[in-house]
């Protein structure tokens, strides 16, 4: 018997998880971003990791064509930047701090790191897409992380 998704995600929320924002631009240079904590480090050699995409994303078409993202990681003072991109409509990097990286990609400012991805494959899952990236270029920074627990952004204590 297939396990009920509602179920699912309640037990997937245990498990917590940081919280990145996804950035590409479309061919004419314009940016596109989204909210993911479906993420992971795949492969240290190569360098890879993979990327999970909604296919009802209204960004889904812009990372599909793109062929390259960036994965912002969200430092703890970042909630509201993870909220903006993780709503649909709007702009969302009107008014936002960020530069274009080494791959022409949006590289969000204060983020405690980010990896600069070519997409080499994708695989389908679900209702998701799941893109394999070749890291071209990661930057790491102090500080510390914002992170998402059973539907909540919730912050790092240490004892």
């Amino acid at each position: 018997m297939a396990t009920d998704p509602s179920e699912l995600r309640k037990v997937m929320g245990c498990f917590a998880t940081g919280v990145t924002v996804i950035t590409t631009c479309d061919q004419r240079g314009k940016p596109y971003g989204l909210t993911a904590n479906a993420v992971t480090s795949l492969s240290l050699t190569p360098p890879l990791l993979l990327i999970c995409v909604d296919r009802k994303a209204e960004t889904y078409p812009h990372f599909f064509d793109s062929k390259i993202f960036v994965l912002n990681i969200l430092a703890e003072e970042q909630e509201a930047i993870s909220r903006r991109f993780a709503t649909t409509g709007g702009e969302k990097f009107a008014g936002l701090e960020f530069r274009l990286g080494r791959l022409g990609t949006p590289v969000l400012a204060g983020t405690l790191g980010h990896v600069e991805c070519r997409i080499i494959d994708t695989l389908e899952g679900g209702d998701h897409v799941i893109h394999i990236g070749e890291v071209e270029h990661a930057e790491a920074r102090e500080g510390r992380p914002l992170l998402f627990f059973r539907g909540r952004y919730r912050h790092l204590t240490e004892p």
